[in-house]
This record gives structure tokens, C-alpha cells and sequence, in this order.
């Protein structure tokens, strides 16, 4: 039996295919022959790839911060035929401090970006293990690694979601299942025009956090090195590899920002050497 990787056509289920990088994998994969089952808010988004792919685009509408209708949703996406590949794309970002973020904006944030990829994975691991193996892709961030003023729930829902799916593709493995964490820099996708900022305080006005603020109140996406159509590219070359890897650094910017972040690490952690010794039992 092939495995879905070598298959002719293959099916993906793309989360947040509205716009931005989703819409890009959407249509990258369409365009080389596979079927694509497309979660959004707004179907008429992909009305114009409906009319050019026909039957091979399937469109749900999916609010994933419902549970019920991920299953749903999912169930139903099954009931049509097996799943190869599914892409936990859909997200956005708070920003602001962390003392101005409402519980409200911090459990939406925690939902969208870490509790929703985590139900819509589980829900496909055994059906992908029953079939012989599969491809998750989850859309991370360079800020899944790094870590800055303004994005700490953000950072929060990141950091979980890639320290869940390191542990998950330990799990499974021996299944013939591979999960990726794709961690794209500043990519021309909209997202900026997207962001929610809390309510601005006083006391976070002048200091990095305002800083930060007033830069993305501002920040002109035509600067952003990273182009949509070549990162679907690259993922979708990382689905036809027979052992992909679990990171994907994409765009010069992620590289260097990654790269200094875990350099600090390793050279802080190499000064705590001996007290990491030093509270052993005495022999």
C-alpha cells in the first residue's frame, strides 16, 4: 500500500485558508493536483479558486475556538475520504502588555493558536495511524523560539504549541506519522493589518512595549522579505520527503533571530554548569 506521501492525489485540510499563507497552500496544492479541504470564516474568500478547481476544493466554515464543530467539521471531512495532510494555519495576535491583555484576549489567543491545533491533531492521529501515516503541518512562527515586547500571550500559545507537537512526533513515529513546525518570519500575508491591540496604559507608553506598539501601529508590510507563494512552496516540498524535518526556519529574519536567541541560551546555560551539579544528593 503507498503511502500518502507517494500518493498521485492527496488530500489536505487546511485551517484559516481565508487569506494569507493558508490561502497560498490552498491554492499551491490545487494547482499540482491534489484535493484540499479548506476551513474559513468566509467562504466567498476562495470562491474564485471554487470556480477554477471545482470538486478537487471543498469549503467549511469553521470558527475553531468551538470544539464542537472541529469535530464536526472533521468528521464529516473523513466521511469523504482519508486525509493525508492537514496545516493548522488559522491564527492572529494580540498585542500589548501583558497587564493591559483582558482574560478574555489572553483565553481567545491560548485557544486559537495552541488548544484548537492541538484538538485538530489529535482528532487525526488515528485515523492517520489506521491508513499507514500522514503529514501535520503546524504554522508556527519565528516567535515560537524568540521571544519580544508586546506578544506575550502569543508567544505563550507558540511556545506550547511547538514544545506539544515536538512530544507528539515522538509518539508517533513508529506510525509513519511526521508533524513539522513551519516558523516563518515577516511574510507579506496581511497578518499585520490583523492584529488586536489591547487598550494602552499609561505606564507601558514610553518603554519597549509602546515602542513595540507604535512600530506595528505603523509597520508597512511591503518591507517584509518573505513571499507567501515561495513559503507554500517549501512546505509543500517538505510533504513529498520521506523523513521531513521537525523545524522549518523560513526567511533570513527567522534564521538570525532564531540563531542569536538559542546562541543566548546555550551560552547562559553553559555558566550555570556547575550550580546544575552542585544540588545532587552527596554521595
Amino acid at each position: 500500500m503507498p503511502t500518502p506521501s507517494d500518493k498521485a492525489v492527496r488530500h489536505w485540510f487546511v485551517t484559516g485558508a481565508s487569506g494569507g499563507l493558508g490561502r497560498h497552500l490552498t491554492e499551491y496544492a490545487l494547482q499540482r493536483g491534489d484535493r484540499v479541504t479548506a476551513t474559513v470564516r468566509r467562504p466567498a474568500a476562495l470562491q474564485d479558486l471554487r470556480e477554477t478547481y471545482g470538486d478537487r476544493l471543498t469549503l467549511e466554515t469553521l470558527d475553531i475556538t468551538r470544539s464542537p464543530d472541529i469535530d464536526k467539521v472533521i468528521g464529516k471531512t473523513l466521511q469523504s475520504a482519508p486525509v493525508d495532510i492537514v496545516v493548522n494555519n488559522a491564527g492572529y495576535a494580540v498585542v500589548g502588555a501583558a497587564e493591559e491583555m483582558t482574560v478574555e484576549q489572553i483565553r481567545d489567543q491560548i485557544e486559537v493558536l495552541l488548544l484548537a491545533p492541538m484538538l485538530i491533531t489529535r482528532a487525526f492521529l488515528k485515523p492517520m495511524r489506521e491508513q499507514g501515516g500522514g503529514r501535520i503541518i503546524q504554522i508556527s512562527s519565528m516567535g515560537g523560539q524568540i521571544g519580544t515586547p508586546t506578544h506575550s500571550s502569543y508567544h505563550a500559545g507558540k511556545w506550547g504549541l511547538e514544545g506539544f507537537t515536538e512530544s507528539v512526533s515522538r509518539e508517533v513515529a513508529d506510525f509513519n506519522i511526521h508533524l513539522t513546525l513551519v516558523e516563518p518570519g515577516a511574510t507579506r500575508t496581511g497578518f499585520a493589518s490583523a492584529l488586536r491591540y489591547t487598550t494602552e496604559s499609561t505606564p507601558y507608553r514610553d518603554n519597549a512595549v509602546g515602542q513595540t506598539r507604535r512600530y506595528l501601529e505603523t509597520a508597512d508590510e511591503s518591507v517584509f522579505t518573505g513571499d507567501p507563494a515561495k513559503l507554500a512552496a517549501a512546505i509543500y516540498d517538505t510533504t513529498r520527503h520521506p523523513n521531513p524535518p521537525l523545524r522549518l526556519a523560513l526567511g533570513s529574519d527567522t534564521y538570525n533571530a532564531i540563531h542569536t536567541a538559542l546562541t543566548e541560551r546555550l551560552t547562559a546555560l553553559e555558566t550555570q554548569k556547575e550550580l546544575a551539579a552542585s544540588v545532587a544528593f552527596a554521595h
